[in-house]
C-alpha cells in the first residue's frame, strides 16, 4: 500500500481524516494521483470513502487527471454499492470529456443511483443528470420527468434541489 493511501487509514466513515493533506500533496505532485485512484479499490471502506473525497476535491482544479482512468472510474461507478463512493462518482464523472457511448453509460448509472437509500447519492445523481441534460436535448425530457416525479415524492432536500434543477432545465 502506497504511503498516501496509508495516511487515509483509520477511524470511521464519519470523518474525512487527513483528506485535505492528501489533496495538497497530489496537487503539488500530480503523479501521485495514480496511487490515489488505486485507493478507490481498497478493501477498506474508510480508505475508499476518503480516496473518493480526495479525488473529487483534486479534480475540481485538475479534471484532466481523470482522463487516463475513465474506463476504470465508469466501471467503479456502476459496481460500487458504497454510498460515499457513489455520491463522489456523481460529482467526478461529469468532469470527464466523454464520447456518446460513455456518456449514456454514465447517465444510466446515475438513473440507477436515484433508487439509492442515501438521499445524498440521489441528490448528487440528480445534479449530474441535470448537468448532462442541459447539454443534451434528447435527454432533457426524461430528466425533467424524473425531477417532476421526485418533486412530488422526494425528501425535502431532494425536492429543494429538484425545484432548482427543474427551473433551470425548463428555461432552456
Amino acid at each position: 500500500m502506497h504511503a498516501i493511501i496509508k495516511i487515509l487509514q483509520g477511524g470511521d466513515r464519519r470523518s474525512i481524516g487527513k483528506v485535505d493533506e492528501i489533496v495538497d500533496q497530489v496537487l503539488e505532485s500530480p503523479p501521485l494521483f495514480e496511487e490515489l485512484i488505486n485507493g478507490l479499490f481498497a478493501d477498506d471502506p474508510v480508505i475508499r470513502m476518503r480516496t473518493a473525497d480526495a479525488v473529487e476535491k483534486i479534480t475540481r482544479e485538475k479534471p484532466d487527471l481523470l482522463l487516463p482512468h475513465k474506463k476504470k472510474l465508469i466501471r467503479l461507478a456502476g459496481d460500487t454499492k458504497q454510498q460515499e463512493v457513489r455520491w463522489h462518482m456523481a460529482q467526478i464523472l461529469p468532469r470527464l470529456i466523454l464520447k456518446s457511448d460513455d456518456r449514456m453509460t454514465i447517465v444510466e448509472i446515475f438513473f440507477a443511483y436515484l433508487n439509492d437509500k442515501s438521499k445524498i447519492v440521489v441528490t448528487f445523481a440528480l445534479q449530474a443528470l441535470a448537468d448532462f441534460a442541459a447539454e443534451d436535448k434528447k435527454l432533457r425530457p426524461r430528466v425533467i420527468r424524473v425531477l417532476e416525479d421526485l418533486n412530488e415524492t422526494g425528501s425535502p432536500a431532494i425536492k429543494s434541489r429538484g425545484k432548482k434543477l427543474l427551473g433551470r432545465l425548463k428555461k432552456q
